[in-house]
């Protein structure tokens, strides 16, 4: 019994370890979800698994405890910094050019790239001065996302090695949320109509 009470101690004290230099991947995707959907007016949030009951033996409430301590670590990191001033200003930038790049979106002329960044995937029909365009908006949103993700790293004291791992998160759900029609790159590097 002192044996399982030890063991129990110290799984306790390195899941709150963990959690200390856990990257906050749950609380990261949350993130991105929301500002997808406030940037580009994306689907509602996804629903809400419930949560799985706790299968009844004579170790349950051990076992509960536990649980419920980790989850309160977890919950004090899950909650993540996404407003202050430089994100909220990024968040802004991308909200109001989101408008200009939709009809090209909707056109096939600009798709959204495996990375989550945008990429010119046709110049066929477009003029000389929509070619312009196209290539001024990919450039500014793509330079906005990529500080957005630094931004939000920066203002929740994620390593700056960590950033490819929000950036992937981000790519994620702009893919996810991008509407029926619009062109999107496949982990191959092929492009399909969504």
């Amino acid at each position: 019994m002192l044996n399982r009470i030890v063991l129990l101690a110290a799984l306790v004290v390195s899941a709150c370890v963990t959690v200390n230099i856990y990257f906050p991947a749950a609380a990261v995707e949350r993130a991105a979800d929301q500002i997808v959907k406030e940037t580009w007016g994306g689907p509602a949030d996804p629903a809400q698994t419930a949560p799985q009951p706790e299968s009844s033996n004579r170790h349950a409430p051990i076992r509960l405890a536990a649980l419920n301590f980790i989850s309160q670590a977890h919950a004090q990191e899950a909650d993540i910094n996404v407003s202050n001033p430089a994100i909220r200003a990024l968040k802004d930038s991308i909200r109001k050019r989101s408008n200009a790049i939709k009809p090209f979106m909707d056109r096939g002329s600009i798709g959204i790239a495996r990375d989550g960044l945008l990429a010119i995937r046709s110049a066929d029909g477009l003029n000389l001065r929509e070619r312009a365009e196209t290539k001024q908006l990919v450039e500014a949103e793509n330079r906005d996302r990529e500080n957005l993700y630094g931004e939000i790293a920066k203002a929740n004291n994620i390593s700056r090695d960590s950033i490819p791992r929000i950036k992937a998160i981000f790519a994620r759900s702009w893919i996810d949320q991008a509407h029926s029609g619009w062109w999107i790159q496949d982990a191959q590097g092929a492009w399909r109509q969504k």
